[in-house]
């Protein structure tokens, strides 16, 4: 199964850079994580809806017909870790890669947030994007390890 991210906006700090490929690296095979960063729209003289419209056609664009679309929007279900692993199980069993979403800093065309399979929260707080890609892969990672009953979750 891959778990793709497909996250608005290009450059992140290296420090987040870093700790994603941390992360991403620790995944088993069976279980491949991916990122693909699309470009973020210039605000330049657009209205918000025309740019999250461009944003959605590229958002789109990197995910595979036949994909479960799981975004993150403040408005999603809260989970906890351990709701997270049963979910990721839940996805494994269905056998479907799974795209994760992370909107750009006005967050997703409302149409397309709408049409995702499912609409999840990691936090009540605002993040910056590069700590919301890291945060999401640790928890990923952290559900992984649940179901696998490796040692890095500790209940």
């Amino acid at each position: 199964m891959k778990l793709l991210i497909v996250a608005v906006g290009q450059r992140i700090p290296d420090w987040a850079q870093s700790a994603w490929d941390d992360y991403a690296k620790r995944f088993p095979p069976e279980l491949r994580v991916e990122l693909r960063a699309v470009k973020t729209e210039p605000r330049a003289s657009r209205t918000l809806e025309t740019l999250l419209a461009a944003e959605r056609q590229r958002i789109e664009s990197q995910i595979a017909r036949g994909m479960r679309v799981v975004v993150l929007d403040e408005r999603g279900e809260t989970l906890t870790t351990l709701a997270l692993a049963r979910r990721l199980r839940d996805w494994q069993g269905g056998g479907d890669d799974v795209a994760l979403v992370i909107g750009g800093p006005d967050g997703l065309e409302p149409d397309f947030r709408a049409a995702a399979h499912e609409r999840i929260r990691l936090s009540d707080l605002t993040l910056p994007h590069a700590l919301a890609r890291v945060l999401l892969v640790e928890q990923l990672y952290r559900a992984w390890s649940v179901n696998a009953h490796h040692p890095y979750h500790r209940e």
